[in-house]
């Protein structure tokens, strides 16, 4: 049921800027969207089936839009700026990917489990609901992984893809710094620029 479980997810992330996690009821959820609490239970096996699965939707909804600023700029370090400043606005407005970044959970949200859990509902939806979720060093490696395969070229030699993963790191590693710990004028992606911008040898890459 697609759009039921979307329903669920959207009214639960209601109900979380509302009131803490722990606050929130199922029944309450079920109701705001519309559907039967069994349903709720069949989608997502239980609360914190529940909480993995909105989490994962809101990491997905972070890794589809790093996806793309990596593609919105001819020049590769404008585009991990890009990647860097997006990085640091879903952060700021989303505190479940800020969490899922940092790893800083705090008192009123959900922390699921990273690990995969035992399901008891063989169902498609409880099975992605209790998949692993990726810690902050997997999230950030996804997006440094994508950042090579979107701007290392066709036949590149292999040095281009290792710099291009080096200049992803720095940037995100800036991101996350910027998000604990805002930077002045110009933001992150000034910061992203200048730093970049010292490395030559991501100069050197067709098309920097």
């Amino acid at each position: 049921m697609p759009l039921a479980r979307e329903s669920l997810l959207d009214a639960a992330w209601t109900a979380l800027a509302r009131r803490p996690w722990s606050a929130v009821r199922m029944v309450d959820v079920a109701s705001v969207a519309g559907v039967s609490r069994q349903t709720l239970y069949n989608e997502f096996g239980s609360k914190d089936g529940l909480a993995r699965a909105l989490v994962r939707r809101e990491v997905d909804s972070y890794l589809l839009g790093a996806e793309r600023a990596l593609t919105g700029h001819p020049d590769p370090r404008e585009r991990l700026a890009a990647v860097a400043e997006w990085t640091v606005t879903a952060a700021r407005s989303n505190p479940l990917i800020r969490a899922a970044l940092t790893g800083l959970w705090s008192e009123r949200l959900p922390a699921p489990a990273l690990t995969a859990v035992p399901s008891s509902v063989a169902v498609p939806a409880q099975r992605r609901a209790d998949g692993p979720l990726p810690s902050p060093a997997e999230l950030l490696a996804l997006v440094r992984d994508q950042a090579v395969g979107t701007l290392t070229a066709p036949g590149a030699p292999r040095s281009d893809a290792v710099d291009i993963a080096r200049g992803a790191e720095l940037a995100l590693r800036l991101a996350l710094s910027s998000i604990l710990a805002p930077v002045g004028a110009g933001g992150v992606a000034h910061l992203v620029r200048e730093t970049l911008a010292a490395l030559p040898s991501l100069m050197a890459i067709p098309g920097a």
